[in-house]
């Protein structure tokens, strides 16, 4: 807790560090208020977590603001993240890790929209296309504003970065050429590493640990621009119970959509499960009144041009039919997400019709004119 300064103080200065209290004063005598700063000592985090305690979401957003600023090194960053993966990482917890990451990145002012944000947690080792990416073009080509938030590929051939560069994008944190994107198509690309400062503190120790921690489940979380709405994909059941228990506290409309082989998306490769803020309910491809889709039809590719290939032939309408019908089927359900009072079924036509229409293929031409390297 930070008190306001006598208004003639020039200059504060430490006295004295004790029990994590790092005191600050200029004149004790004259009854100057104190400023205090709390640094929580990393045994003291990990006795909590050892002990099986749960940190709080205030203690956990203070345990990023620490990493961000050099004050834990890797040695004790690693300690941290191998007790929260042995002991299981709670909501708490999360939301207050994907505060501190906002906190201590950049953020992004899209006030004047309500944008939603299609993402999946990755890690499903499926190599499938980009299809989340796809599926913002047919939302954003639809009318509605969507900002999506990614990376390069951690697990598969091409990640929504990679693939939005190969079409010659600079990727920017410039607030005003985002709004002007979003102004300009309806859609903003914001590629993560230019945003979440916290995220680089921690890549090294995440890197050496060679397995998933809890920072892998908050990328979806930290879009820095607080999107309204999200649909999220998620690799398995338990990942949907914590992730609707985060968005309940966060108050967004959200939307979790789980294959039940696997996928963290709708593959339409058998049944998939979707819950949000107003209904939890198990579909069959057939409810859509859309075919099976065999898993093999749904292949990223073997390299990043091929990958490239495939997402141009969806928004150019000319890929095959179960490419079209996997990314219609997500961007139907990210519609529902904002379109509460609609049915799934109008949901798809209005996907569909942004596709076959060319108005999704539109958005993405007048956003990588706009987002150019040789601008």
């Amino acid at each position: 807790m930070y008190h306001q300064p006598h208004t003639n103080v020039k200059t504060w200065r430490p006295v004295v560090l004790t029990a994590g209290l790092l005191f600050y004063t200029h004149s004790l005598a004259n009854h100057i208020p104190i400023k205090l700063k709390y640094i929580t000592s990393m045994k003291q985090i990990l006795t909590k977590i050892t002990n099986g305690e749960v940190l709080t979401r205030e203690q956990t957003c203070q345990i990023v603001r620490h990493i961000a600023d050099g004050e834990y090194n890797d040695v004790q960053i690693s300690a941290l993240l191998t007790g929260l993966i042995m002991r299981g990482i709670k909501v708490d917890e999360v939301l207050g890790l994907r505060d501190g990451l906002i906190e201590t990145g950049q953020p992004v002012d899209f006030s004047p929209y309500r944008v939603i944000d299609i993402v999946g947690t990755g890690g499903d080792n499926k190599n499938t296309f980009n299809i989340s990416t796809c599926a913002c073009f047919v939302v954003a080509g639809a009318g509605y504003k969507v900002a999506k938030h990614g990376n390069y590929a951690a697990t598969s051939t091409s990640g929504a970065s990679n693939v939005i560069e190969h079409h010659g994008v600079r990727f920017t944190a410039d607030s005003n050429l985002l709004r002007r994107s979003m102004e300009a198509c309806n859609f903003a690309y914001l590629h993560a590493p230019l945003f979440a400062h916290g995220m680089k503190a921690v890549a090294p120790v995440r890197k050496m640990l060679q397995i998933p921690t809890c920072f892998n489940l908050l990328g979806p979380l930290v879009n820095p621009c607080r999107p309204a709405y999200q649909l999220l994909g998620v690799a398995n059941l338990n990942q949907m119970r914590l992730y609707s228990s985060v968005y309940e506290k966060l108050g967004i409309g959200y939307g979790i959509v789980n294959s039940i082989d696997g996928y963290d998306e709708i593959s339409l490769t058998g049944n998939f499960k979707v819950k949000t803020n107003t209904m939890e309910k198990i579909f069959r491809p057939a409810d859509l009144g859309l075919p099976t889709v065999r898993p093999e039809e749904l292949y990223g590719g073997a390299t990043p041009d091929e990958a490239a290939e495939i997402f141009d032939s969806v928004l150019e309408n000319r890929c095959t039919e179960s490419r079209k019908n996997v990314v219609l089927a997500n961007a139907a359900f990210a519609i529902k997400v904002i379109e509460r009072d609609k049915d799934i079924a109008e949901c798809l036509a209005i996907a569909r019709e942004s596709l076959e229409s060319g108005r999704a293929l539109a958005c993405l031409k007048t956003y990588v004119e706009l987002n150019s390297k040789n601008l």
